[in-house]
């Protein structure tokens, strides 16, 4: 299976990937990276931080995002060069995150095109924001 090679893209084009973000999310990506800030595993200190309870990892929220690039646009076979992520808002478990690409510029001499990059919670709330660089599938 291969996704859309450069040829079948257009500026404009999008795709997005949702998912509701548990409890076990959390801690299976802290276990997997060795992130154990209590901020995202221990409710008791979570309380005295800014956000009340605790929240997401950034990078887990931000990794939907390549959810898309490697399963919808461009799809399997696409090879991400760059990511600038800015994280606008906590996430919190039981949150519903979509996460979003739109082509924004392509060139295809270099096999490349260029993606805006957002996630947005079940409100509507940007919580990520940013730009991904990528080279799509070649025919």
């Amino acid at each position: 299976m291969t996704g859309k090679t450069i040829d079948q893209l257009t500026i404009g084009d999008q795709e997005e990937f949702s998912k509701t973000i548990s409890e076990s999310d959390i801690y299976t990506f802290a276990g997997i990276t060795g992130d154990l800030n209590p901020a995202h595993v221990n409710e008791e200190y979570a309380k005295t931080t800014p956000f009340k309870s605790r929240i997401a990892h950034g990078i887990l929220i931000g990794g939907l995002i390549s959810t898309v690039i490697g399963t919808r646009l461009p799809g399997p076979g696409s090879i991400y060069r760059e990511q600038v992520l800015a994280f606008k808002a906590p996430v919190y478990i039981g949150d519903t995150i979509t996460a979003t690409v739109k082509i924004t510029d392509m060139d295809t001499t270099k096999n490349k095109i260029t993606l805006n990059t957002f996630c947005k919670n079940q409100e509507g709330v940007v919580v990520v924001d940013g730009t991904a660089v990528i080279h799509p599938p070649r025919k």
